[in-house]
């Protein structure tokens, strides 16, 4: 049972009990002792982490019968500088991952290329990483060395979502979401919202709350002119029920066999 996030790798001092024999591929896939769990390492940026960082992570995780997963996560100096402007910081990073079912252990600050003086500090046996070459850093494919040395396990890419895509979504619908956290509390400053824009977004607001108002003012419009049609219906039904009844009763008095 999970009862506690993954630890961190510099908290368990990077230790690995059992004996750290090189494995091939084919004896990882036919699963090995209980004691000597087959490590296998990923890393990312998992920047607003998703289903996608997750399922990576659990092919991973699933790549052998007993299996050890710890993930690299490389800090915000690193990452800005190879990669681009991050929307989480590296502790929210850190957080995210330890908290993901499929991690057995996170490493902080880990290295954008792969060394052989860091993959025997942490005893790694395979790196799991998508197929597709990565090319950062100067290089065409920063696991090149990896993929030569038979140490490269491919994982397959979630298609329709990524950072990129969850970041695209926020940028075309701006508007929408500045007015949403306006409407929460959050003030124009820290929304870095113009002052003319602030007004734009409340004034659109007032608005739309109007409009709701106005739908909701007309479907309980509709909802009482249809009860008062159900009622006028079951007036004139009972109206039609008694005037027969008025009839019959006045034939009976007054018919040529009536009793007068």
């Amino acid at each position: 049972t999970l009862t506690a996030p993954a630890p961190f790798a510099d908290e368990t001092s990077c230790q690995c009990q059992a004996p750290h024999e090189k494995l091939t591929i084919a004896q990882a896939r036919l699963g090995t002792p209980a004691d000597r769990p087959v490590r296998v390492y990923a890393d990312g940026i998992f920047d607003l982490f998703h289903s996608g960082h997750a399922r990576a992570l659990m092919q991973a995780k699933t790549l052998f019968p007993n299996s050890y997963l710890l993930v690299g996560v490389c800090s915000d100096d690193l990452t800005h500088k190879f990669k681009g402007f991050t929307v989480m910081n590296e502790t929210e990073r850190y957080e995210a991952l330890r908290h993901c079912r499929y991690v057995d252990e996170v490493i902080r600050d880990a290295p954008w290329t792969l060394t052989p003086e860091f993959l025997e500090k942490h005893k790694i046996d395979f790196v799991a990483h998508d197929d597709i070459p990565y090319s950062s850093a100067g290089s065409d494919d920063v696991y090149k060395h990896i993929k030569e040395a038979g140490m490269f396990v491919p994982t397959q890419r979630t298609e329709g979502i990524s950072t990129s895509d969850i970041i695209t979504r926020i940028v075309r619908d701006y508007d929408v979401y500045a007015r949403r956290n306006l409407q929460r509390g959050y003030t124009a400053k820290q929304l870095n919202v113009s002052f003319i824009n602030e007004k734009k977004y409340r004034f659109q607001n007032q608005v739309d709350k109007m409009k709701e108002k106005v739908k909701n003012v007309e479907e309980k419009s509709k909802e009482f002119v249809y009860k008062v049609e159900e009622k006028s219906h079951d007036l004139i039904q009972k109206w039609e029920e008694k005037s027969r009844e008025f009839i019959g009763n006045f034939l009976e008095l007054f018919g040529p066999d009536g009793a007068w």
